[in-house]
């Protein structure tokens, strides 16, 4: 075989190869969408193909008020940790990669490790000092453990980040009558927009997507967010099980995460890479 057919046999298992990645990570979310859209007796069927689709089990979650509550909840619980973790972690980060401060490594790495704790550790002891405080069941009780998990991420990401950016530029903008405050508003932190973006987005998937304390924390529809919700979703039909209900379920709450993925790419692309290639 010729250098030409083998380079281009090899270009055709390459893409093999990527198209059988894509269909592998894919498979499992067009199973939970075939699922959604089935009812009745379709729901055994394995067929790759709904025999009869239907959008009803997406009416029946919508019409449930627990579910549209727990998406509200999931909202303001999401929101409010990323947001809270940029707002600090911005702060601490930029500290950490512009002062002098003694055992600056040793921070980060407590920081890190406390990111990698196990949450099932700590969930009985906050459960208890939640119950006693009259944190249960409220929306900072849910937030302030996510926070705890999230914010050292925030900032090691944007440490990360703002140790980068040259120092002149503030310097620079210092010269001109700039106040620090100003310096690292106006330069530093549009120039960290692409570690900023990709923070944030770590962080509200992460609390999003988090389960044991929502779960934990909670008693009552009103404060469970989404994960929780669905952990206790039972169907619109008695004596159902609610396999349909459930996958359509996931299939809406997993849209916000790959509509935001998708609107902040490139931002998310240039977070992960910077860095990796220094010139």
């Amino acid at each position: 075989m010729s250098l030409e057919g083998t380079g281009r046999l090899r270009h055709v298992l390459l893409w093999v190869g990527v198209a059988a990645i894509v269909v592998f990570c894919l498979f499992p979310f067009y199973w939970l969408i075939n699922t959604s859209l089935k009812t009745g007796a379709d729901l055994s069927s394995a067929n790759l193909l709904p025999p009869s689709p239907t959008l009803d089990n997406y009416t029946s979650i919508f019409e449930d008020t627990a579910f549209t509550m727990a998406l509200r909840n999931s909202a303001i619980v999401a929101g409010s940790v990323t947001a809270l973790s940029l707002l600090i972690g911005s702060f601490a980060g930029y500290a950490l990669a512009r002062l002098h401060l003694p055992f600056k490594f040793l921070i980060l790495a407590v920081l890190l490790s406390i990111s990698t704790f196990p949450p099932i550790a700590i969930a009985a002891p906050v459960f208890e000092i939640w119950t006693d405080i009259g944190l249960y069941n409220t929306y900072l009780g849910l937030i302030l453990p996510s926070l705890a998990f999230g914010l050292p991420l925030t900032v090691y990401i944007l440490a990360s980040f703002f140790r980068d950016i040259p120092r002149e530029l503030e310097e620079a903008a210092l010269i001109d009558g700039a106040t620090r405050f100003q310096a690292f508003r106006k330069i530093v932190i549009p120039l960290g927009a692409p570690g900023v973006v990709t923070a944030g987005l770590l962080v509200f998937i992460f609390a999003w997507n988090e389960f044991l304390f929502a779960i934990t924390l909670t008693s009552t529809p009103d404060r469970r967010t989404v994960p929780a919700a669905i952990a206790f979703f039972t169907g619109s039909q008695q004596f159902e099980i609610p396999l349909g209900t459930i996958s359509a379920a996931s299939v809406v709450v997993t849209i916000p995460l790959i509509v935001l993925v998708l609107v902040f790419q490139r931002r998310i692309v240039a977070g992960l890479t910077a860095g990796a290639v220094k010139g």
